[in-house]
């Protein structure tokens, strides 16, 4: 017997357009966050409503972001105003048929809520975590932030609490009248994959992080060299 669907922990959260597309559980929601490297953070003060890219890392059931201590948003979301934050990962654009049914292919997050301020003594920890987001391994390598660094830095992170995913992948969704046109239909499928790393220094060769940055550069290209010969 399959487990039930879990249900949206919030009204601002429960997806209305095309609802079968949302997912509320908790591992579809880590997965997108951990693909993600940014988020968008949006928020509203005296001038307006905001929208901010700003680098993001998952620990737990928390969301956390960094900058400046000057940062006018980090200040006003450190006061505990609402937010809501979004991640997206486009992974194709879906052509069909008819102009009206052209659609795309991704995974999305949203969610809602106020951010806490990480504590002075957890803050080394947390950029830890960063480093072994961008690459497991770096944060035994990288010299870790100084006192003074960590002094003019602001971490927040907001609970995973109030949050809904949303994905769509597959093939078009013609009109069953649109079936006999003689239009190209199908997928462009989207990736974001890495590329040779750039060598500043290696005073001790290469880590084993970068070299698995580079297998996977070689191994998507030949994957391609095979398809387009095949193709």
């Amino acid at each position: 017997m399959t487990a039930p669907e879990a249900a949206p922990p919030s009204e601002r959260t429960r997806i209305r357009r095309l609802a079968q597309r949302g997912h509320y559980d908790r591992a579809t929601l880590h997965a997108v966050i951990d693909a993600a490297y940014v988020c968008h953070v949006a928020f509203t003060d005296d001038h307006g409503v905001h929208c901010i890219p700003t680098a993001c890392w998952r620990d737990g059931d928390h969301l956390y972001i960094h900058g400046s201590n000057g940062s006018r948003m980090l200040k006003l979301v450190a006061s505990r105003a609402q937010v809501c934050v979004t991640i997206t990962h486009l992974d194709g654009l879906v052509l069909a048929r008819s102009a009206f049914n052209h659609s795309m292919n991704y995974r999305s997050a949203v969610i809602y809520g106020e951010f806490d301020v990480v504590a002075d003594a957890l803050k080394s920890a947390a950029l830890d975590t960063l480093m072994e987001h961008i690459a497991p391994g770096r944060s035994r390598e990288a010299r870790p932030g100084d006192a003074n660094e960590l002094a003019a830095t602001t971490i927040l992170r907001i609970p995973l609490d109030e949050a809904a995913c949303k994905i769509s992948s597959g093939g078009p969704e013609d009109d069953e009248a649109d079936l006999n046109l003689p239009v190209w239909a199908g997928v462009l499928p989207l990736v974001l994959q890495p590329q040779m790393p750039v060598v500043v220094a290696a005073p001790r060769g290469t880590p084993d992080y970068v070299e698995r940055w580079q297998n996977a550069t070689v191994h998507r290209t030949a994957v391609d060299a095979l398809t387009s010969t095949t193709s």
